[in-house]
Formats: structure tokens, C-alpha cells, sequence
């Protein structure tokens, strides 16, 4: 028997565009896994591939939250058009209230980052979908349908994450739709379903509403969603094991 006690997650998530002249085309994905360890600490790691629009993106991310569900670090690591583009990490300490980055690119060369945790910090954005996902359980579901207003830190505040890795603070407002089942290449799910909305115009720039359905447990694994305006995406669950 192993001696190991953590319990894993794994998956893949599709990308298309609802762009009418790349209806349904394919445009990128996102290999994911999450450790639940044993102490109740969780660890996801994402490998996602953007391919339209140019540049390409390929980011890879480590990202672990202690049990309480706080942020402890994260390792960030980018390419544009499949070209070294900046790497980071980023890590929390709660007994002094400062988080630190440590980070290099191209543009930006050497960057070292030290600032208070903000007051009242719901999460850390660290762009894979699943991550996306998975800051939902923050909201309290016995209030029913409801939004309310996250102060978040990001690596990049760009809405694909497409620029080195430094610390940038946001807020967003997250909202709780209600519950439904999405049927997606990887089965039929029980759901909630949520919607990012954007009135703070975060990277400068008004990132369209966000809709997504995630599975109704404490997993929270993203099913199904997708970004209207400019963006027009969509993502789907095709493959999970747990």
C-alpha cells in the first residue's frame, strides 16, 4: 500500500472560439491537476496553449492554498509565440501580511516585488480556467443567488495573462446564478453556475462577462463556460479522472 494520503485530480479542458468565422474551432487547451493533500492544503498545476489570437500563449502554473484556502505560492512560467517570455514566483507570508515576487522577462529584466497582503484578499488569479473554477468555493452558497465583490491579485493583469509575471491588484465581482446539470464531452454533471463581471474595467481594459458552470461539491472542477464581447470563447471539460 502507499504510503502516500493525498488524493488527485486530473483532466483536460477544450478551447474553441464562438467567433462567427472560427465558429467552433478549435483554438487551445488546458492539461490541469489537483493535489488535495492530506492537511487539507490543495496544489493546482495547469498547462494551458492559447492559439488564437496571435501571439500564441503557452503558460505553465504551480499554485498551492493552505487548508483555511489561502494562497501560499505560485510558479509562473509564459511563452508568446513559443518563445521565452517571463518566469516567476510568487509567495504569501501571513505571519508578516507581506506577499513577495520574484520574476524575470525579456521587457522586463530582473524584478523583485514586495507589498502588504491587501485587506480582505479573496484569491490569487492565476488565469488557467480550472483556477478560474476553483475560486468559486470562496462564495456563500447558503445566501442563494447573489454577487458580490472580489479583491483579487493577479501575475498579469492582461485578460490572457500575456505579459511577465508581476503582481497587479483587481477587483471583480463574482456572481452566484444557481444550479443546473451540463452534459460536456467528459459526462453529465450536476452544476453551479456562476458569472465573472467585470466594472472595474481590470487591465484597463472591461474584460467581458464570464459565464461558467462548475461541479456542485467541494472539488469545484470547471465544467463548461465561456467569454461574450470581444473575446467569444468557449471551454469544455473532455476529459477527467478522480
Amino acid at each position: 500500500m502507499s504510503p502516500m494520503t493525498h488524493r488527485r485530480i486530473t483532466g483536460r479542458l477544450s478551447y474553441v472560439s464562438k467567433k462567427p468565422e472560427l465558429l467552433d474551432q478549435p483554438r487551445g487547451f488546458e492539461d490541469f491537476a489537483f493535489t488535495h493533500h492530506a492537511d487539507g492544503a490543495v496544489t493546482i498545476r495547469a498547462h494551458c496553449e492559447i492559439e488564437e489570437p496571435r501571439p500564441t500563449v503557452m503558460r505553465d502554473i504551480l499554485y498551492s492554498l493552505d487548508a483555511q484556502g489561502r494562497s501560499m505560492d505560485c510558479h509562473v512560467r509564459l511563452s508568446l509565440d513559443d518563445a521565452y517570455f517571463g518566469s516567476g514566483w510568487v509567495r504569501f507570508d501571513y505571519e508578516t501580511g507581506m506577499v513577495e515576487c520574484e520574476s524575470h522577462g525579456p521587457t522586463i529584466g530582473r524584478l523583485s516585488q514586495q507589498m502588504p497582503i491587501p485587506a480582505g484578499l479573496d484569491g490569487f488569479g492565476t488565469h488557467p480556467i480550472v483556477a478560474d473554477g476553483f475560486i468559486t468555493r470562496i462564495m456563500d452558497l447558503a445566501r442563494g443567488p447573489h454577487r458580490r465583490l472580489l479583491t483579487v491579485l493577479l501575475p498579469s493583469p492582461d485578460h490572457r495573462g500575456a505579459t511577465p509575471p508581476m503582481l497587479a491588484q483587481v477587483k471583480i465581482h463574482l456572481e452566484y446564478v444557481g444550479e443546473a446539470e451540463r452534459e460536456v464531452p467528459a459526462g453529465r454533471f450536476a452544476c453551479r453556475h456562476f458569472r465573472f463581471v467585470d466594472e472595474g474595467a481590470m487591465g484597463g481594459n472591461q474584460h467581458p462577462a464570464y459565464d461558467m458552470w462548475v461541479t456542485a461539491d467541494d472539488d469545484a472542477i470547471f465544467v463548461c463556460g465561456g467569454v461574450g464581447g470581444y473575446m467569444q470563447t468557449w471551454y469544455e471539460l473532455v476529459e477527467l479522472t478522480r
